[in-house]
């Protein structure tokens, strides 16, 4: 069965965990074109880390040079204190992997896939039984290990897979576009899964995405553009870089809400569209409060129609880079969850 990593720190609990992945000046070039430039990077012990951007931006190059598969042009990488060039039959041992295609084979059943690669990876014989029932277990496949994976829906394509790359018990699973080409609700369960590992056998976890939402599972992200990293801190601490809560406000009096917001609380309010509009922290808290001090002036002021939006991934993205990540890639998506419903992805 997986083993329950004793010892290792949750990053989410409040103490420093050792560092797993250390990324330092990586680059990689391919003739005149520099896929990734001088990333550097740290992933603890426990922690989901994500690696955020659009097609091309170099976050499968960056997962090829961890997983060894790939040799860097510079910089280097240490996966548990072991170097990807001069160690990287260490480093496999240490890591699973999952690519953003499916690299099943098709005509097995999940159980032949998975005693396949317990045999690959050298797992002891008398092994291999308990370590395959439980991967299936922890996937919630169990009942479905003698059928063809051919038969598979993408998402239980994809929860096979992650079972594969767990067998070895690696410290560290590397998940490449984990939930590219599946449907919302499949993303969904997906990511339950990925929790589980983490919450209950400490597992890492290093993922790239260009999803917005999905990013929101990460405990930090690092946010990638054209091979370099613009932005790496938790989803909350890179959302203070936009600002704060976009709100609207609809009264009979705007101008007096305005001298309010600027006299009271130092706050710069603008009217557009008939609606007062300005930015301010933690509005859950500080809207009912200026709701009740605006009610209680001499001339009081009536909030008629409110209206808060919470700064998102996307807006960060927008103001590092200039634009958001591109409609094609909702395109690609698509396009690759057609080919699975066909049975050809």
């Amino acid at each position: 069965m997986i083993s329950d990593k004793v010892g290792l720190t949750n990053p989410l609990n409040g103490a420093q965990p050792a560092p797993l992945i250390s990324v330092s000046n990586l680059t990689k070039r391919f003739k005149d074109f520099t896929a990734v430039n001088k990333v550097s990077l740290q992933v603890s012990e426990g922690e989901i880390f994500g690696l955020l951007g659009p097609n091309g931006a170099g976050k499968s190059t960056i997962i090829k040079m961890i997983c060894t598969l790939l040799k860097p042009t510079e910089g280097t990488i240490t996966i548990g204190g072991a170097d990807v060039i001069a160690d990287p039959h260490l480093v496999r041992s240490s890591i699973g992997i999952v690519f953003q295609d499916t690299s099943l084979d098709s005509g097995l059943t999940a159980q032949e896939n998975l005693e396949f690669h317990c045999m690959m990876y050298h797992i002891p014989r008398p092994e291999r039984a308990s370590r395959i029932s439980s991967v299936l277990q922890l996937m919630d496949l169990t009942e479905f290990k003698d059928r063809i994976v051919k038969t598979y829906s993408g998402g239980m394509r994809r929860r096979l897979e992650i079972a594969r790359g767990l067998l070895h018990e690696p410290r560290l699973l590397i998940l490449d576009e984990p939930t590219v080409g599946l449907d919302p609700q499949t993303r969904s369960y997906i990511w339950e899964y990925v929790n589980q590992l983490r919450e209950q056998h400490h597992t890492s976890i290093f993922m790239t995405t260009h999803y917005m939402e999905e990013a929101e599972n990460c405990d930090r992200i690092a946010i990638i553009d054209k091979g370099v990293i613009v932005a790496l801190d938790t989803p909350e601490g890179l959302k203070k870089m936009v600002g704060g809560d976009h709100i609207e406000l609809t009264t009979r009096n705007n101008a007096h809400l305005i001298e309010l917001l600027s006299r009271r609380y130092q706050i710069q309010a603008a009217e557009r569209d008939g609606k007062v509009v300005f930015e301010a922290q933690d509005a859950e808290h500080f809207v009912p409060r200026l709701m009740l001090e605006a009610s209680q002036l001499p001339e009081p002021i009536l909030i008629e129609m409110m209206h808060v939006r919470r700064p998102t991934l996307e807006d960060v993205f927008l103001k590092l880079t200039g634009r958001v990540i591109r409609e094609e890639e909702g395109a690609k998506d698509q396009r690759r969850l057609t080919l699975r419903q066909r049975g050809r992805l």
